[in-house]
């Protein structure tokens, strides 16, 4: 424990360290929320309780106590302890303790814990770095991040790793960080009532967050606290967002799936939380546009004319004019009939196109715009539906070596109905003219 290498604690004795940094949990039993992965006989906890280390990612969102585990870590386990942060040191700096930790382990058969926050910053090859020190023992790499490890740590590592997530607080766990930070720090201020969930609330689940709103709210702020003075302190809320992460991703999954539902209340909600959170509105509406065809498809034609015209009012208003536009689009898509006919029809047909790419075009619906092309019979005996009754003449149009298919089945809902009219009365041509020619 003497030698470890604390550098979570500043130097010197500072004055102004944050709240938040004073009532930080000092031991598992401190941590709130998180019951799960601190469950008696979890990975986690038989770790603490057996002092037998093994590598972890702690993957969660902001202020949920990925740091805080890690101090806990430093303060019990009797191995050399170094921390980083990935945004303030380059893996060079990293390489080199790594190389003094297999000196270590060589010389004296300890392992080291490196903490490594916000690992995600260190890019694929440079992760690289960390697999040979991981597999000789030397390291006990502990990452923190708040993006998502299976796309932002290679794999190599990622299996040699515990990946422990934690979740977003919630409010009322906020609530008692809240309550309880008051109580250790002595402060002496009288809440009324509802100001401080209201106040737990503005956080987002972020405990950090709540700790820092609270400490500009009793630095700003005199008298009793109130929700209306708590809106005068913070003056506007932050929404949790992350516009490249895996949050960004999570909405809009979320919106899709709403819309695919019927649901136009879910459908604004989710609209409203990544407008509000700055998300840009051309993202969105390039996935409404999507969705009208994958989802809605002929069942409603009108639904991609409703995105484009939506798209339209985005380029031309810009935000926040165009939000009602793009409401508009959600409620439309959301109480449109449903198909996914054309969607599957054309996965299908995909998948048959790069099956079958070396198979030629019919001779006979081949275009002949040359005399050499004719003498090779480039659109010979090819019939021009115009010419015949109902402008119709069937004809093999697939590739001659390949049966035809049938990708497309129109649903029973919207206009779709009337599409299935349409096919089944060629259908019927078809029948008539075989019948014809049976003769």
């Amino acid at each position: 424990m003497s030698e470890q290498t604390k550098l979570f604690e500043p130097q010197g004795k500072p004055t102004n360290i944050p709240l938040a940094e004073r009532v930080r949990p000092q031991s598992l039993d401190d941590i709130v929320g998180q019951e799960k992965l601190l469950a008696d006989g979890s990975v986690l906890h038989r770790m603490f309780d057996s002092g037998r280390w093994s590598s972890m990612i702690l993957w969660g969102p902001p202020g949920s106590g990925k740091t805080t585990l890690a101090r806990l870590i430093e303060k019990v386990a009797d191995l050399r302890f170094i921390a980083f942060s990935a945004v303030l040191v380059s893996i060079k700096d990293v390489r080199a303790v790594m190389k003094e930790a297999e000196y270590e382990l060589h010389s004296r058969n300890r392992a080291t814990i490196l903490f490594i926050d916000e690992i995600h910053r260190f890019n694929k090859s440079q992760q690289d770095a960390f697999l040979h020190y991981v597999e000789s023992g030397a390291i006990v790499l502990v990452g923190a991040t708040t993006e998502n490890p299976s796309f932002e740590v290679i794999p190599a590592l990622l299996s040699r790793c515990h990946v422990l997530v934690l979740e977003r607080l919630a409010d009322d766990e906020i609530e008692r960080i809240l309550s309880r930070a008051i109580e250790r720090a002595g402060i002496e201020r009288v809440f009324a009532d509802g100001a401080m969930s209201f106040l737990a609330m503005q956080s987002g689940g972020d405990a950090r967050k709540a700790l820092n709103n609270l400490e500009l709210l009793l630095a700003t702020t005199q008298g009793d606290v109130t929700v209306e003075v708590i809106k005068g302190a913070l003056n506007r809320q932050s929404l949790f967002y992350d516009k490249k992460g895996e949050e960004h991703y999570n909405l809009i999954s979320a919106l899709h799936k709403s819309l695919r539902g019927s649901d136009a209340q879910a459908g604004l909600y989710w609209l409203a939380r990544m407008l509000e959170s700055g998300e840009d509105p051309l993202y969105i509406v390039r996935r409404l546009m999507r969705f009208a065809s994958e989802d809605i498809g002929l069942a409603d034609p009108q639904a991609l004319t409703q995105a484009v015209a939506a798209q339209q009012a985005v380029h031309f208003l810009g935000m926040p004019e165009a939000n009602i536009a793009l409401a508009q689009l959600v409620v439309y898509l959301a109480t449109a009939p449903k198909s996914n006919a054309l969607y599957t029809g054309y996965k299908q047909a995909a998948d048959d196109a790069k099956r079958t790419s070396h198979l030629g075009v019919p001779l006979h619906i081949r275009n002949a715009p040359t005399k050499l092309m004719k003498k090779l019979d480039y659109g010979k005996d090819y019939a021009y539906d115009h010419e015949f009754d109902q402008h119709y003449h069937y004809q093999k149009r697939f590739p001659d070596k390949m049966n035809e298919q049938v990708y497309y089945e129109p649903s029973q809902f919207g206009f779709e109905r009337e599409v299935r009219k349409r096919l089944d009365w060629w259908a019927k041509l078809r029948l008539q003219q075989e019948e014809e020619l049976d003769k």
